[in-house]
């Protein structure tokens, strides 16, 4: 087993979580692909007066999801959008297409990826890697009006 050449951590931090603020995004989608969510997140962030802590986003449907994400490069967002195409094709044979041959392949999208994601919240900030960002990916072929439920728990400025 190799041993890491380095490792450092800061020393461990405690607050008392006694503040929940909440919130309901609502995003108009333009039809299948990524929507950045950060700027939103860390508005909400802001607003709240978080200090530390972690804000939940939950969204409330079955054929959208949440991921956090690269946002340096946008031709990783295209080759996710291929790679989840490829996992759940449009006319596969699906039994459910109530609402269209992209029915189905949605459900499937949205449980391959996530429905909820929780980001940590230090110095009053969203503790996102240089390179993060997050996104709502819809899943369907039309535009969609969308609600996340944002809620930050931890303590506040």
């Amino acid at each position: 087993m190799s041993q890491p050449k380095s490792l450092t951590r800061t020393p461990p931090s405690s607050v008392t979580a006694t503040t929940i603020v909440s919130s309901l995004l609502t995003v108009q989608t333009a039809g299948a692909g990524f929507t950045d969510l950060t700027a939103e997140v860390a508005k909400f962030v802001r607003e709240a007066g978080a200090r530390e802590g972690a804000v939940t986003l939950f969204i409330r449907h079955t054929s959208a999801s949440l991921t956090i994400q690269e946002n340096a490069d946008p031709t990783v967002l295209g080759d996710l959008m291929t790679a989840l195409s490829r996992a759940a094709p449009e006319n596969a044979g699906w039994r459910h297409d109530t609402e269209g041959p992209d029915d189905m392949p949605a459900h499937i999208k949205t449980m391959l990826t996530a429905t909820s994601l929780q980001v940590p919240v230090l110095r009053s900030a969203l503790a996102l890697g240089t390179w993060q960002g997050i996104y709502l990916i819809e899943h369907r072929a039309r535009p969609h009006r969308r609600e996340i439920v944002l809620q930050f728990i931890g303590a506040t400025a």
